[in-house]
């Protein structure tokens, strides 16, 4: 939430640079997600609980991603639609939903896709044009939504 806060303050204050890209929701992105496709284009992460993770992420083969806190996975479609059930069930216990969002590069071009509760979101930082980090949400998401 801090770092959700943060992101928004600079970015009102103009003291962002063009090196980041964007999070944001996108009824495509969430009706695949929710009918559990897997993209042989994305690279799939998880952050959080492996049960009903804070976030689940696919970042767009040709990225690297530049963070150790994701865990990567190689999901099965039934693993996959494990995890969409189980984070959907996780938010409508603290009275919240889940979102499919496609996630932008500072260019504009969808590099991935995500798919959490709101308030998990997090910035995106271009670190050169196949280098990405992308922070994972506060590992108290669902508690501070609560």
């Amino acid at each position: 939430m801090v770092v959700l806060l943060m992101f928004s303050c600079l970015s009102c204050t103009g003291l962002l640079t063009g090196r980041y890209g964007t999070i944001t929701p996108d009824t495509k992105v969430a009706k695949a997600l929710e009918s559990f496709q897997i993209s042989a284009d994305l690279n799939y992460y998880i952050s959080g609980a492996d049960h009903y993770p804070n976030a689940l992420m696919g970042l767009n083969k040709k990225y690297t991603l530049d963070s150790v806190l994701w865990k990567k996975i190689n999901p099965s479609p039934l693993r996959f639609r494990e995890l969409i059930l189980n984070m959907q069930v996780r938010a409508r216990q603290i009275g919240e939903f889940q979102y499919g969002c496609a996630i932008f590069d500072n260019k504009g071009n969808q590099i991935g896709t995500w798919y959490s509760i709101l308030l998990a979101g997090t910035p995106v930082l271009m670190k050169d044009d196949q280098h990405v980090e992308i922070y994972t949400p506060d590992i108290d998401t669902y508690m501070s939504a609560e």
